[in-house]
């Protein structure tokens, strides 16, 4: 596994609105040591924003993007994702 620090940004589609996905992120997000943020947008995606080793920000996308993740709460449709070079700046994993 890699090291290298990493930005991923997940947009999640699918009934991920007021079900308690965003704090599911947050608790997956803390597990893989990882620092951003889960925040629900107007057309009904939820954005993720997660900092750190790039191998933990894989792991959170294979959760997100599973389609039968255990104790997932929610129906996930799709995940586009986007990688970038970490800007800082973040502590913690924030639900927005």
């Amino acid at each position: 596994m890699t090291t290298d620090a990493a930005r991923l940004t997940v947009w999640v589609r699918g009934h991920v609105q007021g079900v308690g996905f965003r704090w599911w992120v947050r608790s997956r997000a803390l597990e893989f040591g990882l620092v951003g943020s889960a925040s629900n947008l107007r057309d009904g995606r939820v954005e993720v924003i997660a900092e750190g080793p790039r191998a933990a920000c894989e792991a959170l996308l294979a959760v997100l993007a599973a389609p039968d993740a255990p104790g997932r709460p929610g129906t996930v449709e799709g995940a586009a994702s986007r990688w970038s070079e970490p800007r800082g700046g973040l502590s913690g994993f924030v639900e927005r």
